[in-house]
């Protein structure tokens, strides 16, 4: 399981972020200021860490000499959360290595998924081969398609990217903001027909091969695989 470092002096937001990463079914380490999350950092040979979510306004080391430190000795990624929105700051860390910035206040779903995108980009062995399964669905990375019945299903890549963010974590209901971040890799501007477009092309394809209905629509918060 996958191990996330979080670096938050704010000890409500810090275990707020700790315990949606032990709902998506990742692990978290916490530390409440700069210094104690180098120490971490140079423990991780006995608990190897795969992404930093760092505050910038700490005690100790501050957030900007931490990730310069991590910048010089590790290829982790970094997610920045600050309450600093300022454009010429936020480009300044992306170019000094940050991989990612969100602003605070912001909605645990969308760290979880941005969390979940960059886990994917730095680790894209751990998803090579590995068919995620639901039911009849089997979806296959490697040639991103989709089985039914043993009958293949040609996917486009953004629908793929859909049904892998629903079938990995079927219980969980995800917001519009949620799928649109993971399979645009973009921030969502409130393209709500976009993805209805594409949800609906999905479940097209499911139905020719199945009456069983795989997408179910949570009115007023998003959709889910259905139970």
């Amino acid at each position: 399981m996958q191990t996330i470092l979080i670096i938050e002096d704010d000890t409500n937001i810090n275990n707020l972020i700790a315990e949606a990463l032990r709902k998506a079914g990742l692990n978290s380490k916490q530390a409440f200021s700069g210094t104690e999350g180098i120490l971490y950092l140079e423990n991780q040979k006995n608990q190897p860490l795969d992404l930093v979510i760092l505050d910038l306004m700490l005690p100790g080391l501050s957030g900007n000499e931490v990730l310069a430190q991590i910048r010089q000795k590790y290829n982790i990624p970094v997610i920045i959360v600050s309450a600093i929105d300022g454009l010429n700051q936020r480009l300044q860390l992306l170019r000094d290595g940050a991989d990612d910035y969100l602003t605070k206040p912001f909605e645990l779903s969308e760290l979880i998924v941005r969390v979940e995108v960059l886990l994917r980009r730095a680790n894209p062995q751990d998803f090579v081969n590995s068919k995620l399964k639901y039911k009849e669905l089997v979806l296959i990375p490697e040639n991103h398609k989709l089985q039914i019945n043993d009958n293949d299903i040609a996917l486009t890549k953004i629908e793929f990217k859909i049904l892998e963010l629903l079938m990995s974590q079927p219980k969980r209901i995800f917001s519009k903001e949620d799928i649109y971040a993971y399979a645009w890799d973009d921030i969502f501007l409130g393209e709500e027909k976009t993805v209805n477009v594409h949800i609906s092309n999905i479940r097209k394809k499911i139905k020719q091969h199945t009456k069983t209905e795989y997408i179910e629509t949570v009115w007023g918060i998003g959709f889910k695989i259905a139970d």
